[in-house]
């Protein structure tokens, strides 16, 4: 039994282009059209780069280096995220992620552990207003790129991508940025998840037929339009702007949770039964569409109602019964909400109702503000499927405005966290909760990859004081320098990043001192990006032996266990918030990340002495754990007193059914 190294290319982000195939059109919509497929795009995505000829793009659904902008979406990032628990709170026990670092590199590095898993993204990425914007040229190629940028490493300064009209690509550069993150966003949603882009006007990307190539057009949900400034901003020549637009697409099994009801339609429950559960009072005449008699005649019937005892029949009882039927405005038949099972199933929640001036009688049904008291559907065939009176949320509208949510607001809630310092064009923690009532319940994971101010992790908190519910969520922010003018800067911040990460401390300061009682997740664990722990292969050709003894030690001088083991985890598709814990064998150390799903012993040496009482260490535990995937263990290469040590290990492991052994 041998054991394998990890090479850096193990240590790669998932690459998309082997694991999508099997799933063309649901993975590569940008592939298809009314036409067909269009097999240069497709080959392109299953990896075929001779296809990046750009003198063929022109500008619309397609732009000039969108193909090039696909590539980059596909190749996978050999770098790692760096632990820094010092900059976190709660790190042991907190599942909560903010990463320091380019977007594109850490979605590529953390879709082996999240894939299909988010249950809701939102962004609000920058706008394509014209002006520079912070990505450098190139940054979206490499990693090296951004370590140079980030000043990580040696290397010429970069400037900022310029965006002015007159560059002759105006769209073209913005586009080129967000695609790839959009490509790579779409692989991390849930199956019943949802994506929330802010967008303005700036950029035709708030058409949705724009987004339908990455999305799907059957994934579209809606463009939402949003007023939050209603003092309006002077960036148009001739009408002041004063809303954003919000556009949704969602998985192909997301369905709306729908928005808590307003002060104003909880007054309509004003009633309440012999349990003291309030209730409204709606009509039992089918409303709006397929509402007449010959589109559901099953739901045409009479129903009775005796004055003097106020009692429901589907049977006339008495000669002075009044017989109810469903009629419309213009005296034609209608039909009912409610097929015959469930009337009769539920007659004590009707109440009869008389117009004067219309001599009808009319029929109304219990709404209950409980969703739980929701009666039996009745006949199947008979149910209205349109039908949501029992829940007790709204169907969000497509336009959106309130102070809560307003440009203002914001202001004041940031300036309310850091003392008087202001921000421009902050959003209100109240719009981000709106989309995780529309979107998210109980555990499901957030993710927001321009996390910026981190408003929505501000979001996530205060929902989660709201509702009791334990959200996660999933932040990511370039290292933007603060600009020198700026008030950040003025008060000590240098980054955005640096910004971002703090509001999330004092957001947690305030919730705990507020809500002394609450037991649910309040910190975050802090991630800088960087390059991989495992050292890349660069041999000197001019001095092979010289190169042969720099690269006896795989790992990079200065990484610290901890590193290492979170890297192990981005290698397996590991959830980066599952516990470490370890033991000691034989005088070494033993990790186990995700209750046994990953073993590793960092130690940097191993004798031959050592192996047995090691091994069987390993073995036990394995088995007190008992996970339900395959186990990998690592070690590190160089701890190994000789390649029959090493054998040895590996033939051990394998003899107890722990074959996945590799060595770092």
């Amino acid at each position: 039994m041998s054991m394998d190294k990890v090479t850096l290319q193990d240590g790669q982000s998932a690459d998309i282009i082997s694991e999508n195939i099997d799933k063309l059109k649901e993975l590569f919509p940008d592939a298809f059209s009314e036409g067909g497929v269009n097999f240069d795009v497709l080959r392109q995505l299953l990896g075929d780069a001779s296809v990046l000829d750009e003198a063929e793009e022109k500008y619309g659904l397609n732009w000039h280096g969108k193909k090039k902008a696909r590539q980059i979406a596909l190749t996978p990032s050999t770098g790692t995220l760096l632990p820094c628990p010092d900059d976190s709170v709660d790190w042991d026990t907190t599942q909560n992620l903010f990463i320091e670092g380019d977007n594109l590199e850490v979605l590529k590095l953390l879709q082996k552990s999240y894939a299909n898993k988010v249950k809701m993204i939102y962004i609000d990425p920058p706008y394509n207003t014209g002006k520079e914007f912070i990505y450098p040229d190139k940054f979206q190629e490499n990693l090296d790129t951004y370590l140079k940028y980030t000043g990580q490493k040696s290397g010429e300064g970069f400037k900022l991508s310029s965006n002015t009209e007159s560059s002759g690509r105006y769209h073209t550069n913005w586009l080129s940025m967000m695609y790839p993150r959009l490509k790579l966003a779409k692989t991390f949603l849930a199956s019943d998840g949802a994506i929330f882009i802010s967008i303005d006007e700036h950029e035709s990307l708030v058409h949705p037929a724009k987004l339908t190539a990455i999305f799907g057009e059957e994934n579209y949900v809606a463009s939402i339009a949003v007023v939050n400034n209603l003092k309006g901003r002077n960036d148009r020549k001739n009408v002041s702007t004063c809303h954003e637009y919000l556009v949704v697409y969602g998985g192909i099994d997301f369905q709306s949770y729908g928005l808590p009801l307003t002060p104003e339609q909880l007054e309509q429950y004003k009633f309440k039964d012999e349990n003291g559960n309030r209730y409204a009072l709606r009509d039992l005449r089918k409303r709006g569409g397929a509402d007449k008699r010959t589109d559901r005649p099953k739901l045409f019937f009479p129903i009775y109602y005796n004055k003097s005892g106020k009692l429901f029949s589907l049977e006339r009882q008495n000669d002075s019964d009044v017989e109810i039927l469903p009629r419309l405005a213009d005296g034609t038949d209608g039909c009912w909400r409610w097929g015959k099972a469930k009337v009769s199933e539920n007659l004590s929640w009707l109440n009869a109702r008389y117009s004067k001036p219309k001599d009808r009688w009319t029929v109304e049904h219990r709404v209950y503000l409980n969703p739980e008291l929701t009666p039996g559907d009745g006949e199947e065939e008979e149910v209205d499927d349109e039908d949501t009176s029992f829940e007790r949320t709204s169907k969000s509208k497509s336009f959106w405005w309130g102070a809560d949510i307003s440009t203002d607001h914001a202001v004041r809630v940031f300036k309310g966290l850091f003392d008087g310092m202001s921000t421009d064009y902050p959003k209100s923690p109240k719009f981000v909760r709106r989309l995780l009532q529309m979107a998210t319940r109980e555990n499901d994971i957030v993710l927001d990859f321009f996390g910026g101010f981190s408003t929505t992790a501000h979001g996530v908190i205060e929902e989660n004081l709201s509702d009791g519910a334990n959200r996660r969520y999933i932040l990511v922010q370039l290292p933007e320098p603060c600009a020198e003018k700026s008030a950040a800067f003025k008060k000590g911040y240098e980054k955005i990043s640096d910004v971002g990460a703090e509001r999330i401390r004092r957001t947690i300061e305030k919730a705990r001192s507020q809500h002394p009682d609450y037991e649910g997740d309040l910190g975050f664990k802090y991630f800088k990006l960087d390059e991989s722990n495992i050292r890349a292969w660069t041999p000197n050709p001019m001095d092979l032996e010289q190169t042969l003894l720099d690269h006896s030690e795989h790992l990079l001088e200065g990484r610290s266990k901890q590193d290492v083991l979170i890297e192990l985890l981005i290698k397996r598709g590991i959830d980066l918030a599952v516990p470490i814990e370890e033991k000691n064998f034989s005088s070494k150390t033993l990790y186990s990340i995700g209750f046994g799903v990953l073993f590793a012993c960092l130690d940097t040496s191993i004798s031959a002495d050592e192996v047995d009482e090691l091994a069987q260490g390993i073995i036990e535990w394995h088995k007190e754990l008992d996970p339900e995937t395959d186990t990998h263990v690592f070690f590190r290469d160089s701890a190994f007193a000789d390649d029959i040590t090493k054998t040895n290990m590996a033939a051990i492991l394998e003899q107890n059914g722990i074959t996945h052994v590799r060595s770092l």
